[in-house]
């Protein structure tokens, strides 16, 4: 491959995923499809429609990757949830920090970028501090205390510490055949849970899950096939262009918004250059507003109150710190790491609902005191 076709290969995957992530954005905007707003709604009116769009389009993303695997499309050994340790306290922490503020925040990294599809200042001001905190927790004040201490606790298997690799070794079969088991049975039986609740059978909660989930295969496919180059013309080493990472990704917002803020603040350094992550940031923002404006739903939105500010400013750190923490957020490892069946994005999905549901306690302790 000659420097000019890996150049033409690098824009068409960034355009790629740019318009898989205008799907998303416009998908989440008319369905609102939303992981706090699905645990809130169990919590608080018993209602588990949206928590079934969200299983639906988990049980997609894990039997879309499980079937990408086993047909060779891409590696499930080279993505960035592939590692050999299992960083459970870090993802426990992380999670729970995460998940309580989104609470505080209105909604977690993606639904933020929604909103401000939709007119809202409050939610730019969020991702502003999310962003920083999140960079600061990759590379800052906070990634030290991070590395000291969360990180230092993790355990180490000989084989990648997903779901797949771990039963494969347990008993001796190829990995790739234990993904396709796995995300098959587990994947499927989330599909079918998500299939048979009343009245899910919708438009709109069709489109959720199956929308988010088949946008999460197709970033899959576009990082892990389209976008991965053999041998690299002038180092000769294999790369995933356009990534972070430089390993296969999916859709993921805490990073990634850091990222942007980060090429947006230094655009004139030639070593910032766009990714995966910062298009995606960009293409669900756009996707959102065209869905807005086309629904006449676009509403400029403030905040009201100083305590209104405080709390989703608090939010907005708590999600940069805690994401970053954990590997990811409810897209992150609630659905792109966990259609990997990695271990770490199984605790991490479960903090995220502990710090929720702890958010939504606290919320209330508040109210309870103004009466």
């Amino acid at each position: 491959m000659q420097v000019s076709e890996l150049i033409a290969l690098n824009t068409q995957v960034l355009a790629a995923a740019f318009l898989l992530s205008v799907i998303f954005g416009a998908i989440t905007q008319r369905t609102h499809f939303c992981t706090m707003g699905a645990i809130s709604d169990v919590v608080n009116m018993g209602d588990w429609t949206r928590m079934r769009q969200w299983g639906m389009a988990a049980g997609v993303g894990m039997v879309g990757f499980a079937l990408l695997a086993y047909g060779g499309l891409i590696d499930a050994s080279k993505t960035l949830h592939a590692i050999n340790r299992w960083l459970w306290l870090s993802a426990a922490v992380g999670g729970a920090l995460f998940g309580f503020g989104m609470v505080l925040a209105s909604g977690c990294g993606s639904k933020t970028l929604v909103r401000i599809g939709g007119g809202s200042l409050k939610s730019l001001v969020v991702m502003l501090v999310m962003g920083v905190a999140g960079f600061a927790t990759m590379k800052g004040i906070t990634a030290v205390l991070r590395v000291a201490t969360v990180d230092q606790i993790t355990v180490e298997f000989s084989t990648i510490a997903n779901l797949p690799h771990l039963a494969a070794s347990a008993l001796g079969v190829v990995p790739a055949l234990m993904t396709l088991i796995l995300g098959l049975l587990i994947g499927g039986t989330l599909i079918v849970w998500a299939l048979v609740g009343r009245e899910f059978l919708r438009f709109d909660n069709l489109l959720a899950g199956l929308g988010v989930g088949g946008v999460i295969v197709a970033m899959w496919w576009i990082s892990g096939h389209l976008g991965f180059v053999a041998e690299h013309p002038e180092t000769l080493d294999e790369v995933f262009l356009a990534t972070n990472s430089g390993r296969s990704e999916a859709l993921s917002f805490v990073a990634p918004i850091s990222y942007t803020l980060d090429w947006l603040m230094f655009f004139s350094d030639k070593t910032k250059v766009l990714t995966i992550g910062i298009v995606s940031v960009l293409g669900v923002i756009a996707g959102s507003a065209f869905m807005a404006l086309l629904t006449r739903s676009f509403r400029w939105e403030g905040f009201g109150s100083t305590e209104d500010l405080a709390n989703h400013l608090v939010g907005g750190a708590l999600m940069g710190v805690g994401g970053v923490t954990a590997m990811g957020c409810t897209i992150g490892q609630g659905l792109t790491g966990v259609s990997t069946l990695g271990a770490t994005s199984f605790v991490a999905v479960g903090a995220i609902v502990a710090g929720a549901l702890a958010g939504f306690k606290y919320q209330m302790w508040r109210l309870e005191r103004l009466v």
